[in-house]
């Protein structure tokens, strides 16, 4: 049989084999990669297990079988034999040139996208990844349909990484100044691991993410809803949400807390002193100035390191950011609450006065009462 017809023939038993199991070691079976990829790992780990315990056991055999006797001389051993090379050579051969034939058609699958496939771009940067998608929305998750084949356009923003999803059998890395492609097809539903396969600085660690395969028309109406969460939420709120979806928290705290970037906890308002020692006060044009153009004014104290969101967030963004920093800023809710003085006052006279009219008409109840019962009383004695 020919390797053409008997390679593809053992993909198609691999295939039924895995379709619903993972394999003793392997995770879970969750995209038409995923299948090719753990027949050929099963196969080159029998093969060799095979080749080991017959070497190991024929070595224990000969060692025993010729080991050295008192009185029995070594026979000659022989030098040649035609028969047993051919046969070590030629099984070995075939079973290398089948495994090769699987492996590089595999490969093949696996680097050539279909034509109809969905593009994703992906871009890393230190410790995060970003999926920006058709429309234009930008999240730290991955979300796919299933049953739908993906391109990821992937690009770093500063050093080599490597997207890895474990479930999928899929791995390529991402590497600054040029743009790599992975494609997959899910074939299950659910939650999935994205790492990173490549170490990447301190951080490296807790660069992972998460892939959500939809349901069919699930996909759509996820992404419809959360391109629209700025429209729909409270600007803190979708400040907040930007600020751990942009990876603005991989750099910096809410607490207090240096890390590679100033913590934004009572930025707002305060004076920024300068490496050139320069300063300026943290204001509204500040904070968008930093997200554009972050290399125009460094910090004191801290390195260059961030990227420029430059054409990654838009206007109404910038302004939900800003208001989730001015949040963090006890100067500026003292500055609100100068501002409004009455409110929290107001708060508590109506308070006050919800309790008072709860007692008065708890004292006009009683009141009736103790009327309607002296009524009674003078109509028994003229009764």
């Amino acid at each position: 049989m020919s390797f053409s017809i008997a390679a593809p023939a053992m993909l198609e038993v691999a295939a039924a084999i895995q379709q619903e199991r993972s394999g003793m070691w392997m995770p879970v079976n969750a995209s038409t990669t995923a299948q090719n990829v753990d027949f050929i790992f099963w196969v080159i780990m029998w093969v060799s297990v095979f080749f080991f315990a017959l070497i190991v056991i024929l070595m224990g055999v000969f060692i025993y079988r010729f080991r050295r006797r008192k009185g029995v001389e070594p026979e000659e051993s022989p030098h040649h034999h035609v028969a047993l090379e051919v046969t070590w050579t030629i099984i070995p051969s075939v079973i290398v040139l089948i495994i090769f034939y699987i492996g590089f058609k595999s490969y093949l699958d696996m680097t050539v996208a279909p034509g109809n496939a969905m593009e994703i771009n992906v871009m890393a940067q230190k410790w995060q990844w970003f999926f920006v998608y058709p429309n234009g929305y930008v999240d730290e998750n991955l979300h796919v349909p299933v049953n739908t084949p993906v391109e990821l356009i992937m690009s770093s923003e500063d050093v080599i990484h490597s997207f890895f999803v474990p479930a999928f059998r899929v791995k390529k890395d991402v590497v600054p100044g040029r743009y790599t492609k992975l494609w997959f097809e899910a074939t299950k539903t659910g939650e999935f691991d994205v790492l990173c396969a490549e170490y990447c600085g301190t951080g490296h660690s807790d660069m992972y993410a998460k892939v959500f395969v939809h349901e069919p028309g699930g996909y759509e109406n996820w992404l419809r809803d959360a391109s629209s969460f700025v429209d729909r939420m409270a600007p803190v709120e979708a400040g907040e949400k930007l600020y751990n979806t942009k990876g603005c928290a991989q750099c910096h705290t809410t607490d207090g807390t240096a890390l590679i970037g100033p913590s934004f906890k009572d930025l707002f308002g305060e004076k920024v002193a300068f490496r050139d020692g320069s300063s300026q006060d943290a204001d509204e044009n500040y904070i968008r100035e930093s997200i554009l153009d972050p290399m125009k004014q460094i910090v004191a104290g801290y390195d260059p390191v961030m990227p420029t969101y430059q054409g990654k967030i838009n206007d109404k963004e910038i302004l939900a950011l800003v208001e989730f920093i001015k949040s963090l800023s006890q100067s500026h809710r003292d500055k609100v609450l100068q501002a409004w003085p009455g409110e929290e006052e107001s708060e508590t006279e109506g308070e006050a006065d919800a309790d008072d009219g709860e007692s008065g008409a708890a004292g006009e109840t009683a009141d009736t009462e103790s009327g309607d019962a002296e009524d009674e009383e003078i109509a028994a004695v003229s009764g």
